[in-house]
């Protein structure tokens, strides 16, 4: 048995896979890095974040083409060329696949095509088309990555029910479409085929959409949503689909009474699933929770110290960004660096109209956990920038530990939220204080503003804003 030896073997091609690949090569790692497809990127690249942005990107055009009647600009009607479109949205995709494989090789990365199934504790064995390979590793790296839910109730081998890896092909546009879950998927999705043209409903088991961002920053999504959406349905459950000739029929209990709808297509977004089944975690016993997520310690090494798991398959937020941030912590991990993932700040980012970031505490979590903390909330309708994009509906949020003012997190709903909130990562990440923000001298007239308003505001110094609970005292 002919055997290759690495240092470093990585096992998945994703955002958390080829960036530990790339640092660890950078650090003088004998590297392999293996997926089962010919493209690196994973999901994120080729069936999820980019592709899913460039859709809403698009969207957001035929929307201010819409609404420039405000600002006195008239646009004849959009129309949309879905062919054009899908090639424009594949051609991001092809540019960003070919720029990562390049790096690979410019890194001396050893990719290889196939499926990689863990032998023994410290051997691989890959299926590719040209046969069998076996591969030895000093250590190991697993970010195999996740795909979405389907429950076997939903799945009727019918082209009319999606997941989102179907959705962003974009086939056609159906004329009423059904969203099951109201989560960011869902929602960003939801608002692209809405915008596109089509009826879309939303079906939502809780009682509200976006569960795990505050309300106070949900409402201004909640508002555009029930404009854009044909209908919301909350505190609601699907039991069953059935094909009904060129529709699916939909039986579904909101309240208890059972109702029954019919669409064109529907697309299933209920959450995703580890790829962990079918890659030799059962032959050297590699833990795993009751859901499938590999177990891994505050290193991200599984119960095999120099086996790794990183992003989507080790649990957690399932985003691309903080798989590639575990991959740097794991590859400092293997170089012999004292690391640790407890002290990550990873922003959650939803990408509807208008878009909502928040990082660190909220204000729900901070009440469940009994936390002392005040608030400092900036209205984007003293934002001059705002005002002159005509979107005055964004907040921007401070929550601050009560007796410090220390900053525990932020929120900001509004355009361009996804880029703001980075300056929250890195005031929590470096244990700033209110007055640090309130003392940062923000570019003039910026939606970054509002941060250093936000924070202005909580000391009642704010110069477009009025915090009477501060500046009545100061007056008496």
């Amino acid at each position: 048995m002919k055997t290759q030896a690495f240092d470093v073997v990585v096992i998945g091609g994703g955002p958390g896979g080829y960036a530990a690949a790339f640092f660890a090569a950078s650090s003088g790692k004998k590297v392999c890095l293996i997926d089962k497809r010919a493209e690196l990127g994973g999901t994120c690249l080729n069936e999820g974040c980019i592709p899913s942005k460039a859709l809403i990107h698009a969207t957001e055009v035929m929307h201010l083409a819409k609404t420039a009647g405000e600002f006195g600009l008239t646009f004849s009607k959009p129309k949309v060329d879905l062919d054009k479109l899908r090639k424009w949205k594949q051609s991001i995709i092809k540019k960003l696949n070919d720029g990562i494989a390049g790096l690979c090789k410019k890194k001396n990365v050893t990719f290889i095509k196939g499926r990689a199934y863990i032998e023994e504790t410290h051997l691989l064995r890959v299926e590719t088309e040209a046969g069998q390979q076996f591969i030895s590793f000093e250590n190991a790296i697993i970010a195999t990555g996740s795909q979405p839910a389907l429950p076997a109730t939903f799945d009727l081998g019918n082209k009319r029910i999606m997941t989102s890896t179907e959705a962003l092909e974009l086939e056609d546009v159906p004329k009423t479409m059904l969203v099951v879950g109201g989560g960011y998927i869902g929602m960003e999705l939801g608002s692209v085929y809405a915008s596109l043209g089509s009826k879309v409903t939303i079906i939502e088991a809780m009682s509200g959409i976006l569960a795990g961002a505050d309300q106070d920053l949900i409402r201004p999504v909640m508002a555009v949503a029930k404009e854009n959406f044909e209908l919301l349905i909350f505190n609601a459950k699907v039991s069953k689909m059935a094909t009904k000739g060129k529709q699916i029929e939909v039986n579904y209990a909101v309240d208890g009474k059972q109702k029954k709808s019919l669409f064109d297509k529907v697309l299933i977004s209920v959450g995703r699933t580890p790829n962990s089944v079918n890659i030799g975690l059962d032959n050297i016993e590699i833990k795993t929770d009751e859901k499938g997520f590999i177990v891994v310690n505050e290193q991200l090494q599984t119960n095999h110290s120099h086996i790794y798991a990183i992003g989507d398959v080790a649990g957690g937020v399932l985003l691309a960004h903080k798989a590639s941030k575990e991959a740097s912590i794991a590859v400092e991990s293997i170089l012999g660096h004292r690391v640790t993932k407890e002290s990550m700040v990873i922003p959650c980012v939803v990408f509807t109209d208008p878009e909502i970031a928040w990082c660190g505490l909220t204000e729900t979590e901070a009440k469940e956990k009994g936390i002392a903390i005040e608030t400092s909330k900036f209205s984007w309708a003293a934002s001059g920038r705002a005002l002159s994009l005509g979107r005055t509906d964004g907040l921007t949020k401070l929550i601050l530990e009560k007796d410090t003012q220390k900053i525990l997190g932020m929120g900001i709903v509004g355009p361009g939220a996804s880029e703001l909130i980075a300056e929250g990562c890195l005031a929590i990440s470096n244990g700033l204080y209110a007055a640090d923000l309130a003392e940062t001298v923000h570019a003039h007239p910026t939606l970054s503003e509002t941060i250093m308003e936000s924070a202005e505001l909580f000391f009642g110094h704010s110069a477009h804003a009025y915090n009477p609970k501060v500046e009545q005292k100061s007056t008496v």
